[in-house]
Protein backbone atom coordinates (compact mmCIF):
# COMPACT_ATOMS: atom_id res chain seq x y z
CA UNK A 1 0.00 0.00 0.00
CA UNK A 2 1.19 3.19 -0.73
CA UNK A 3 1.94 6.10 1.36
CA UNK A 4 2.90 9.82 0.51
CA UNK A 5 5.96 9.60 2.71
CA UNK A 6 7.55 6.87 0.71
CA UNK A 7 7.05 9.17 -2.51
CA UNK A 8 10.30 11.50 -3.15
CA UNK A 9 9.63 15.18 -5.17
CA UNK A 10 13.07 16.09 -6.90
CA UNK A 11 14.04 16.83 -10.27
CA UNK A 12 15.06 13.83 -12.75
CA UNK A 13 18.92 13.10 -13.46
CA UNK A 14 19.97 12.40 -17.12
CA UNK A 15 20.88 8.70 -16.13
CA UNK A 16 17.32 8.04 -15.12
CA UNK A 17 15.33 9.04 -18.57
CA UNK A 18 15.11 5.88 -19.93
CA UNK A 19 12.29 6.11 -17.28
CA UNK A 20 11.21 9.41 -18.78
CA UNK A 21 11.03 7.76 -21.98
CA UNK A 22 8.71 4.89 -20.10
CA UNK A 23 6.56 6.53 -18.96
CA UNK A 24 6.11 8.85 -21.91
CA UNK A 25 5.53 5.61 -23.54
CA UNK A 26 2.68 4.50 -21.33
CA UNK A 27 0.92 7.66 -21.03
CA UNK A 28 1.27 8.60 -24.76
CA UNK A 29 0.77 5.14 -26.04
CA UNK A 30 4.07 5.42 -28.05
CA UNK A 31 7.03 2.89 -28.76
CA UNK A 32 10.18 4.73 -28.70
CA UNK A 33 13.43 2.70 -27.76
CA UNK A 34 16.10 3.94 -25.69
CA UNK A 35 18.68 1.94 -28.02
CA UNK A 36 16.58 2.51 -31.96
CA UNK A 37 14.83 5.83 -31.82
CA UNK A 38 18.16 7.88 -31.67
CA UNK A 39 16.73 11.18 -33.01
CA UNK A 40 13.93 11.34 -30.38
CA UNK A 41 16.10 10.52 -27.65
CA UNK A 42 18.79 13.16 -28.54
CA UNK A 43 16.15 15.71 -28.94
CA UNK A 44 14.78 14.76 -25.25
CA UNK A 45 18.72 14.62 -24.21
CA UNK A 46 18.77 18.05 -25.10
CA UNK A 47 15.50 18.95 -23.84
CA UNK A 48 16.97 18.00 -20.26
CA UNK A 49 19.94 19.76 -20.70
CA UNK A 50 17.78 22.97 -21.22
CA UNK A 51 14.80 22.75 -19.22
CA UNK A 52 14.15 20.95 -16.14
CA UNK A 53 12.19 17.89 -15.73
CA UNK A 54 10.68 17.41 -12.25
CA UNK A 55 9.02 14.16 -10.69
CA UNK A 56 7.60 12.12 -8.31
CA UNK A 57 9.57 8.67 -7.04
CA UNK A 58 8.50 5.63 -5.01
CA UNK A 59 11.99 4.87 -4.06
CA UNK A 60 13.79 4.65 -7.25
CA UNK A 61 11.07 4.46 -9.42
CA UNK A 62 9.50 7.33 -11.49
CA UNK A 63 6.06 7.62 -11.15
CA UNK A 64 4.37 11.18 -12.70
CA UNK A 65 6.99 13.39 -14.31
CA UNK A 66 6.63 17.24 -16.14
CA UNK A 67 8.98 19.08 -18.18
CA UNK A 68 9.60 22.71 -18.29
CA UNK A 69 11.06 24.02 -21.42
CA UNK A 70 12.91 27.99 -21.53
CA UNK A 71 11.18 29.87 -24.31
CA UNK A 72 10.54 33.36 -25.67
CA UNK A 73 7.03 34.87 -26.23
CA UNK A 74 5.91 38.50 -27.95
CA UNK A 75 2.92 39.90 -26.41
CA UNK A 76 1.89 42.71 -27.70
CA UNK A 77 5.28 43.74 -29.65
CA UNK A 78 6.85 42.65 -25.65
CA UNK A 79 9.17 39.79 -25.63
CA UNK A 80 8.45 37.99 -22.33
CA UNK A 81 10.43 35.01 -20.87
CA UNK A 82 7.89 31.92 -21.20
CA UNK A 83 7.96 28.38 -19.41
CA UNK A 84 6.84 25.95 -21.66
CA UNK A 85 5.25 22.55 -20.31
CA UNK A 86 5.53 19.48 -21.91
CA UNK A 87 5.58 15.45 -21.22
CA UNK A 88 3.10 15.47 -17.97
CA UNK A 89 2.05 12.22 -17.12
CA UNK A 90 1.38 9.52 -13.81
CA UNK A 91 1.21 5.52 -13.90
CA UNK A 92 -2.63 5.57 -13.57
CA UNK A 93 -1.97 3.33 -10.07
CA UNK A 94 -0.58 6.59 -8.50
CA UNK A 95 -3.17 9.20 -9.76
CA UNK A 96 -5.43 10.86 -7.72
CA UNK A 97 -3.41 11.37 -4.92
CA UNK A 98 -2.47 14.99 -5.92
CA UNK A 99 1.25 13.97 -7.55
CA UNK A 100 0.52 16.38 -10.52
CA UNK A 101 -0.82 19.33 -8.53
CA UNK A 102 2.06 19.67 -6.80
CA UNK A 103 4.26 18.99 -9.85
CA UNK A 104 2.76 21.85 -11.58
CA UNK A 105 3.26 24.00 -8.52
CA UNK A 106 6.89 23.39 -8.74
CA UNK A 107 7.22 24.06 -12.28
CA UNK A 108 5.79 27.40 -11.48
CA UNK A 109 7.93 28.60 -8.31
CA UNK A 110 10.93 26.97 -11.10
CA UNK A 111 9.56 29.59 -13.65
CA UNK A 112 9.00 31.95 -10.96
CA UNK A 113 12.44 31.87 -10.12
CA UNK A 114 14.13 32.02 -13.84
CA UNK A 115 12.04 35.42 -14.53
CA UNK A 116 9.64 33.85 -16.27
CA UNK A 117 5.88 35.16 -15.63
CA UNK A 118 4.12 33.43 -18.64
CA UNK A 119 3.68 29.45 -19.39
CA UNK A 120 1.83 28.14 -22.28
CA UNK A 121 0.72 24.29 -22.85
CA UNK A 122 -1.33 22.30 -25.06
CA UNK A 123 -3.84 20.77 -22.91
CA UNK A 124 -5.12 17.31 -23.22
CA UNK A 125 -8.24 18.08 -20.76
CA UNK A 126 -9.13 22.05 -20.97
CA UNK A 127 -11.18 21.79 -17.65
CA UNK A 128 -8.55 20.09 -15.77
CA UNK A 129 -6.00 22.64 -16.60
CA UNK A 130 -8.37 26.03 -15.81
CA UNK A 131 -8.28 24.00 -12.52
CA UNK A 132 -4.60 24.98 -12.55
CA UNK A 133 -4.78 28.47 -13.26
CA UNK A 134 -4.26 27.87 -17.25
CA UNK A 135 -6.66 29.40 -19.97
CA UNK A 136 -7.72 29.38 -23.53
CA UNK A 137 -5.49 31.65 -25.53
CA UNK A 138 -5.79 30.74 -28.98
CA UNK A 139 -7.92 28.80 -30.98
CA UNK A 140 -7.11 26.82 -34.34
CA UNK A 141 -8.43 26.27 -37.62
CA UNK A 142 -8.50 22.93 -39.37
CA UNK A 143 -9.83 23.40 -43.30
CA UNK A 144 -9.87 21.24 -46.26
CA UNK A 145 -10.94 21.72 -49.77
CA UNK A 146 -11.09 20.11 -53.07
CA UNK A 147 -8.44 20.38 -55.55
CA UNK A 148 -10.95 22.46 -57.56
CA UNK A 149 -10.42 25.06 -54.73
CA UNK A 150 -7.09 25.68 -54.90
CA UNK A 151 -6.10 29.18 -55.54
CA UNK A 152 -4.36 30.21 -58.45
CA UNK A 153 -2.95 33.85 -58.81
CA UNK A 154 -1.77 35.57 -61.92
CA UNK A 155 1.31 37.75 -62.36
CA UNK A 156 2.86 36.33 -59.10
CA UNK A 157 6.80 37.41 -60.30
CA UNK A 158 8.75 35.54 -57.54
CA UNK A 159 9.72 32.04 -56.98
CA UNK A 160 9.30 29.05 -55.01
CA UNK A 161 12.48 27.17 -54.48
CA UNK A 162 12.10 23.98 -52.43
CA UNK A 163 15.15 23.86 -49.81
CA UNK A 164 16.27 21.26 -46.65
CA UNK A 165 13.94 21.25 -43.82
CA UNK A 166 16.32 22.85 -41.54
CA UNK A 167 17.42 25.52 -44.23
CA UNK A 168 18.15 28.99 -42.32
CA UNK A 169 15.93 31.25 -44.65
CA UNK A 170 12.91 29.33 -42.78
CA UNK A 171 14.08 30.46 -39.48
CA UNK A 172 14.98 33.76 -40.86
CA UNK A 173 11.42 34.39 -41.93
CA UNK A 174 10.47 33.18 -39.06
CA UNK A 175 11.81 35.15 -36.71
CA UNK A 176 11.32 38.12 -38.61
CA UNK A 177 6.82 37.12 -38.48
CA UNK A 178 6.79 36.25 -34.67
CA UNK A 179 8.44 39.57 -34.22
CA UNK A 180 5.09 41.11 -35.47
CA UNK A 181 2.69 38.49 -34.16
CA UNK A 182 1.06 38.63 -30.58
CA UNK A 183 1.30 35.91 -28.87
CA UNK A 184 3.33 34.04 -31.50
CA UNK A 185 6.84 32.25 -30.00
CA UNK A 186 9.72 33.45 -31.10
CA UNK A 187 11.60 30.42 -31.78
CA UNK A 188 14.87 29.19 -29.97
CA UNK A 189 17.21 26.18 -30.92
CA UNK A 190 14.92 24.75 -28.46
CA UNK A 191 11.75 25.08 -30.36
CA UNK A 192 13.40 24.42 -33.71
CA UNK A 193 14.50 21.05 -32.42
CA UNK A 194 10.88 20.80 -30.74
CA UNK A 195 9.37 21.06 -34.64
CA UNK A 196 11.62 19.05 -36.21
CA UNK A 197 11.08 16.12 -33.64
CA UNK A 198 7.05 16.77 -34.42
CA UNK A 199 8.05 15.42 -37.96
CA UNK A 200 9.48 12.69 -36.38
CA UNK A 201 6.98 11.90 -34.40
CA UNK A 202 4.39 12.10 -37.01
CA UNK A 203 6.42 9.87 -39.88
CA UNK A 204 7.05 7.62 -36.93
CA UNK A 205 3.72 7.00 -34.75
CA UNK A 206 1.19 8.21 -37.57
CA UNK A 207 2.14 5.71 -40.09
CA UNK A 208 3.61 8.13 -42.42
CA UNK A 209 6.49 7.12 -44.29
CA UNK A 210 6.20 10.90 -46.29
CA UNK A 211 8.87 12.90 -44.64
CA UNK A 212 8.13 17.00 -44.23
CA UNK A 213 9.24 18.65 -47.01
CA UNK A 214 9.70 22.62 -47.65
CA UNK A 215 9.03 25.65 -50.06
CA UNK A 216 10.23 29.00 -49.79
CA UNK A 217 9.25 32.07 -51.58
CA UNK A 218 11.81 34.72 -52.81
CA UNK A 219 11.06 37.91 -54.43
CA UNK A 220 11.45 38.76 -57.63
CA UNK A 221 13.57 42.04 -57.68
CA UNK A 222 15.74 41.47 -54.75
CA UNK A 223 15.61 37.37 -54.23
CA UNK A 224 14.79 38.06 -50.89
CA UNK A 225 13.35 35.12 -48.96
CA UNK A 226 9.77 36.64 -47.74
CA UNK A 227 7.64 33.17 -47.21
CA UNK A 228 7.75 29.88 -46.21
CA UNK A 229 5.57 25.95 -46.13
CA UNK A 230 6.29 22.87 -44.68
CA UNK A 231 3.90 20.28 -46.53
CA UNK A 232 3.44 16.85 -46.90
CA UNK A 233 2.25 14.59 -49.79
CA UNK A 234 0.72 11.50 -49.11
CA UNK A 235 -2.08 9.19 -50.55
CA UNK A 236 -3.08 11.82 -53.34
CA UNK A 237 -3.70 14.46 -50.30
CA UNK A 238 -1.27 17.53 -50.18
CA UNK A 239 -1.19 18.71 -46.07
CA UNK A 240 -0.14 22.31 -45.02
CA UNK A 241 2.12 21.64 -41.65
CA UNK A 242 2.87 25.59 -41.68
CA UNK A 243 2.57 28.45 -43.95
CA UNK A 244 4.25 31.38 -43.06
CA UNK A 245 4.73 34.92 -45.52
CA UNK A 246 5.53 38.11 -44.56
CA UNK A 247 4.04 39.59 -47.72
CA UNK A 248 0.78 39.27 -49.70
CA UNK A 249 2.58 38.23 -53.05
CA UNK A 250 4.36 35.50 -50.94
CA UNK A 251 1.04 34.22 -49.49
CA UNK A 252 -0.27 33.52 -53.24
CA UNK A 253 3.03 32.39 -54.46
CA UNK A 254 3.15 29.56 -51.70
CA UNK A 255 -0.75 28.94 -53.01
CA UNK A 256 0.57 28.79 -56.52
CA UNK A 257 2.84 26.41 -55.28
CA UNK A 258 0.17 23.98 -54.09
CA UNK A 259 -1.83 24.86 -56.83
CA UNK A 260 0.71 23.10 -59.25
CA UNK A 261 0.49 19.78 -57.25
CA UNK A 262 -3.47 19.87 -58.12
CA UNK A 263 -3.27 17.08 -61.01
CA UNK A 264 -1.29 14.55 -58.24
CA UNK A 265 -3.90 15.35 -55.33
CA UNK A 266 -7.81 15.18 -54.51
CA UNK A 267 -8.00 17.23 -51.65
CA UNK A 268 -6.01 19.97 -49.03
CA UNK A 269 -6.17 19.80 -45.73
CA UNK A 270 -4.37 22.22 -43.39
CA UNK A 271 -4.06 24.01 -40.19
CA UNK A 272 -3.82 28.18 -39.52
CA UNK A 273 -4.46 30.45 -36.21
CA UNK A 274 -8.28 31.16 -35.49
CA UNK A 275 -7.22 34.73 -36.43
CA UNK A 276 -6.70 34.07 -39.92
CA UNK A 277 -9.69 34.17 -42.34
CA UNK A 278 -8.35 31.50 -44.65
CA UNK A 279 -11.98 30.85 -45.91
CA UNK A 280 -12.48 33.99 -46.95
CA UNK A 281 -8.90 34.61 -48.46
CA UNK A 282 -9.56 31.44 -50.98
CA UNK A 283 -11.36 32.42 -54.53
CA UNK A 284 -13.61 29.71 -53.88
CA UNK A 285 -14.80 30.02 -49.86
CA UNK A 286 -17.22 26.96 -50.17
CA UNK A 287 -13.97 24.96 -48.00
CA UNK A 288 -14.66 22.98 -45.02
CA UNK A 289 -13.12 24.46 -41.81
CA UNK A 290 -13.51 23.86 -38.23
CA UNK A 291 -12.54 25.67 -34.78
CA UNK A 292 -11.29 24.92 -32.00
CA UNK A 293 -9.69 26.00 -28.41
CA UNK A 294 -5.85 25.13 -29.03
CA UNK A 295 -3.31 26.73 -26.71
CA UNK A 296 -3.81 27.74 -22.70
CA UNK A 297 -1.65 30.02 -20.92
CA UNK A 298 -1.42 30.89 -17.19
CA UNK A 299 0.37 34.06 -15.59
CA UNK A 300 2.94 32.83 -13.48
CA UNK A 301 3.68 36.02 -12.00
CA UNK A 302 1.06 38.92 -11.57
CA UNK A 303 3.45 41.19 -10.42
CA UNK A 304 6.24 40.90 -13.04
CA UNK A 305 3.91 39.94 -15.88
CA UNK A 306 1.92 43.00 -15.75
CA UNK A 307 4.97 45.57 -14.90
CA UNK A 308 6.68 44.27 -18.39
CA UNK A 309 3.12 44.92 -20.02
CA UNK A 310 2.90 47.29 -22.80
CA UNK A 311 -0.35 48.56 -21.51
CA UNK A 312 -1.99 51.49 -24.01
CA UNK A 313 -2.40 54.33 -21.28
CA UNK A 314 0.72 56.77 -20.27
CA UNK A 315 -0.28 57.54 -16.89
CA UNK A 316 -3.58 55.94 -15.01
CA UNK A 317 -3.86 54.15 -11.60
CA UNK A 318 -6.06 50.69 -10.95
CA UNK A 319 -6.73 48.33 -8.22
CA UNK A 320 -6.75 44.77 -9.69
CA UNK A 321 -8.18 41.59 -7.03
CA UNK A 322 -6.46 38.53 -8.09
CA UNK A 323 -7.90 34.75 -7.25
CA UNK A 324 -5.01 32.49 -7.39
CA UNK A 325 -5.62 28.97 -5.71
CA UNK A 326 -2.51 27.18 -6.41
CA UNK A 327 0.29 29.87 -6.94
CA UNK A 328 -0.39 31.58 -3.66
CA UNK A 329 1.93 34.26 -4.55
CA UNK A 330 -0.70 35.78 -6.89
CA UNK A 331 -3.37 35.79 -4.92
CA UNK A 332 -4.17 39.62 -3.56
CA UNK A 333 -4.78 43.00 -4.42
CA UNK A 334 -2.60 44.66 -6.38
CA UNK A 335 -2.36 48.70 -7.51
CA UNK A 336 -1.34 49.38 -11.05
CA UNK A 337 0.09 53.10 -11.43
CA UNK A 338 2.11 54.78 -14.67
CA UNK A 339 3.22 57.78 -14.92
CA UNK A 340 4.70 58.62 -18.04
CA UNK A 341 4.30 54.90 -19.25
CA UNK A 342 6.60 53.77 -16.23
CA UNK A 343 4.56 50.73 -14.52
CA UNK A 344 4.96 49.96 -11.00
CA UNK A 345 2.95 47.16 -9.56
CA UNK A 346 2.97 46.79 -6.09
CA UNK A 347 1.10 44.15 -3.77
CA UNK A 348 -1.51 46.05 -1.35
CA UNK A 349 -2.50 43.13 0.43
CA UNK A 350 -3.01 39.05 0.14
CA UNK A 351 -7.08 39.97 0.67
CA UNK A 352 -9.09 40.60 -2.14
CA UNK A 353 -10.64 44.24 -1.09
CA UNK A 354 -13.91 45.65 -2.58
CA UNK A 355 -12.78 48.89 -4.16
CA UNK A 356 -10.90 46.70 -6.66
CA UNK A 357 -11.63 44.77 -10.43
CA UNK A 358 -12.09 41.35 -9.43
CA UNK A 359 -10.60 38.50 -12.06
CA UNK A 360 -9.69 34.84 -11.36
CA UNK A 361 -5.74 34.20 -12.59
CA UNK A 362 -7.62 31.95 -15.72
CA UNK A 363 -9.78 35.67 -16.50
CA UNK A 364 -6.47 37.77 -16.10
CA UNK A 365 -4.57 35.97 -18.49
CA UNK A 366 -7.32 35.27 -20.86
CA UNK A 367 -8.18 39.10 -20.98
CA UNK A 368 -4.29 40.78 -21.02
CA UNK A 369 -3.14 38.49 -23.52
CA UNK A 370 -6.42 39.29 -25.93
CA UNK A 371 -8.33 36.21 -26.57
CA UNK A 372 -11.07 37.72 -24.67
CA UNK A 373 -12.26 41.67 -24.34
CA UNK A 374 -12.97 43.31 -20.52
CA UNK A 375 -16.48 44.01 -21.75
CA UNK A 376 -17.33 40.58 -22.84
CA UNK A 377 -15.82 39.03 -19.40
CA UNK A 378 -17.98 41.65 -17.14
CA UNK A 379 -21.23 40.54 -19.34
CA UNK A 380 -20.64 37.07 -18.53
CA UNK A 381 -19.34 37.92 -14.70
CA UNK A 382 -15.44 36.59 -15.48
CA UNK A 383 -14.86 39.91 -13.78
CA UNK A 384 -16.41 41.97 -11.36
CA UNK A 385 -16.23 45.33 -10.35
CA UNK A 386 -17.32 48.00 -8.14
CA UNK A 387 -18.08 50.56 -11.27
CA UNK A 388 -18.46 49.97 -15.03
CA UNK A 389 -16.04 53.09 -15.17
CA UNK A 390 -13.36 50.35 -14.03
CA UNK A 391 -14.15 48.44 -17.50
CA UNK A 392 -14.00 50.99 -19.88
CA UNK A 393 -10.47 51.55 -18.40
CA UNK A 394 -9.60 48.04 -19.06
CA UNK A 395 -11.01 48.18 -22.86
CA UNK A 396 -8.31 51.26 -23.36
CA UNK A 397 -5.83 50.14 -21.33
CA UNK A 398 -5.00 46.29 -23.04
CA UNK A 399 -3.65 46.63 -26.76
CA UNK A 400 -6.60 45.32 -28.93
CA UNK A 401 -4.39 42.38 -30.82
CA UNK A 402 -6.11 38.38 -30.67
CA UNK A 403 -3.29 36.13 -30.21
CA UNK A 404 -1.80 34.42 -33.12
CA UNK A 405 0.02 30.84 -33.30
CA UNK A 406 1.87 28.43 -34.89
CA UNK A 407 2.35 24.96 -33.28
CA UNK A 408 4.26 26.54 -30.17
CA UNK A 409 6.44 22.82 -28.84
Amino acid sequence: MMTKQQLELREIQMEEMDQFIKLLNYVFQINVSMHKDRVFINAKSKQFREGTAMGWFDKDHLISQILNLPFQVNIHGKIYEMGGITAVGTYPEYSSHGLMHKLILKSLENMRDEGRSISYLFPYSIPYYRNKGFEIMSDIVEYQMKDTQIPYYDQIEGQVRRVPLEHEHIKQIYHEYALEKHGMMVRNPIAWNEKFQESYWEEKFEGSDTQLQTAVYYEAETDEPVGYLFYRIMEENFYVDELIYLTNEARKGLWNFIHAHKSMVYHVFGKTSGTESIAFLMQDSEIKQSLSPYFMARIVDVQSFMEQFPFELPDFTLRIAVEDRLAKWNEGTFEVTSASGRVTVTKLSDDLVDDAVHVTIQTLTTMLLGYLRPRYLYSIERITTPTEEMVELLEDLIPNHIPSFIDYF
